[in-house]
Formats: structure tokens, sequence, C-alpha cells
């Protein structure tokens, strides 16, 4: 083993055991709903999002070949997962829960904000529900905080309080609601409205 592989990161656990959920996720769907299945990401099924979230491992090859085009990337990746099975893509699922790449390893404080956002666009957007982990719930709010920036800047004229343990954030009308609702709400997800309090 090389010492690196010995060395544990700041939320690289979390990471893995959040891989780990996302895999047990799946695995419970049907044929159906993983291959077509309604999620929050626009004319992406489960598989296609299992797709891209697998594909940041690989950072420096899905994304350097296209440049700035980061949606030209994304879509790469979950069309790279259309092209296999649900068999062999769910046996690549379960090698990246457990060995996630080097640079996951180091970005596994962003990366578990991603992965928690993406768990979230499937069962959501299959009427599905989870108890979502402490430091899942705080990391999908800091995604969206960061996303917001520049998708929507929800975060610049809002004050958000979470219902749910941390310090508010923001200036403007208030916004309450749990970590994982205002994270997804400043993602852009805008089908958890209904789950906040608007001032």
């Amino acid at each position: 083993m090389r010492p690196l592989d010995k060395l544990r990161l700041p939320y690289e656990n979390a990471l893995r055991a959040e891989r780990h959920r996302l895999v047990e996720t799946l695995e419970g769907l049907s044929d159906d709903d993983f291959d077509a299945g309604t999620t929050l990401c626009a004319e992406w099924a489960p598989r296609d999002v299992l797709g891209h979230v697998i594909g940041l491992d690989y950072f420096l090859s899905s994304y350097l070949p296209h440049g700035l085009r980061v949606n030209d990337a994304n879509q790469a990746q979950a069309d790279r997962a259309r092209a296999v099975s649900r068999e062999r893509l769910m046996e690549w699922a379960r090698h990246w829960a457990d060995r996630p790449s080097t640079t996951s390893r180091f970005g596994a404080g962003v990366l578990l904000g991603d992965l928690g956002v993406h768990h979230q666009d499937i069962v959501r957007g299959l009427g599905l529900t989870r108890q979502v982990p402490d430091d899942v719930a705080g990391a999908i709010f800091r995604e969206g905080l960061q996303l917001s920036l520049w998708m929507n800047r929800r975060v610049l004229r809002h004050r958000l309080v979470p219902t749910d343990g941390h310090r508010p954030v923001g200036r403007g009308p208030e916004v309450r609601g749990t970590r994982e609702a205002l994270g997804m709400w400043l993602c852009g997800r805008d089908s958890v409205r209904g789950e906040l309090e608007f001032a």
C-alpha cells in the first residue's frame, strides 16, 4: 500500500459513506426507474446522474478536453454511462464508492456537497425519502451557497436561516428551512420551495 493510501483526509470518510448510500439507493430501483426515472436534473435519469458523479473521479480526463464547457463535460459523463449495462455500471459504482481517486480524496469537502445534491436529485425526483445525515446536510447547504453565487444570486438577495443547526447567512428577506432544503433551493431545485418559509 502506498503511503498516500493510508492517509485519511478531511471529509474522506463522509464522502465514502455517502457514495455507498447512493449505491444502495440505486440498487433498490427498478430497471425502469434506473434507466428512465425522473430526477431533479433536467433530462437526466438516475443512471445519468450516476455517470456524472463517477466521472468527477476522472477530473482531468473528463474536463480538460472540454475546456470551459463544463456542461458538455457533464453530459459526456452521462453519455458514457448510457453506453454500458446497468450491471456493469453498478459494478463500476461499487468500486468508485470503495476507492475514490486521489483528486476526489483531496477534494472530498467540495465533492461531498455535489454528491449530496445529486443523491437528493434522484431521491426527490422519484418521490422517495431518506434521512439525510448531518454532515451531508451541511455539505448540501455549503454547495448551495457556492453555486448560487454564479447561478441565481439567491444567496446575495436573502437571509438564509437554517432550522436544523447552522448560523444564518446573508441579508435581505428571510428564507427558513432545513439545510438540505435551503441548499437544494440555492442550487436551483425550485421543487423544494414548498418546504421553505419565506418572510
